[in-house]
């Protein structure tokens, strides 16, 4: 199983970026499509975007397309999210998850990181 830790993030204001970085570990990390998940207080964690394993197939939530930026880099073995143009509604713990496919990582992920605090005020 591939373990994953995430690093970045922190308090920002709005229009302003941060970006999150998830290293892992394991043998299956460059087969593994990885993604990012965030959950707000009192709301439940939602998906917001997933590379796959050859980092060439991306999708996103429609709240983050064209301001955030999935990526990978399997030498390194980590993912990146890049987000710009942030707003306070994305104030949220983010969360990095891997699986064997993206399917499963955005319908059924079991596989997470600890979480990283993003707060962005207005």
């Amino acid at each position: 199983q591939v373990q994953l830790v995430e690093s970045g993030g922190g308090l920002v204001q709005a229009g302003g970026s941060l970006r999150l970085s998830c290293a892992a570990s394991g043998r299956t990390f460059s087969r593994s499509a990885v993604g990012w998940f965030r959950q707000a207080p009192g709301k439940e964690r939602d998906f917001v975007a997933a590379v796959d394993a050859s980092g060439s197939i991306t999708n996103y939530i429609d709240s983050v397309k064209g301001r955030f930026t999935i990526s990978r880099d399997n030498a390194k073995n980590t993912v990146y999210l890049q987000m710009n143009s942030l707003k306070p509604e994305d104030t949220a713990v983010y969360y990095c998850a891997a699986g064997p496919s993206m399917y499963l990582l955005t319908t059924s992920p079991t596989n997470w990181g600890q979480g990283r605090q993003v707060t962005v005020s207005s």
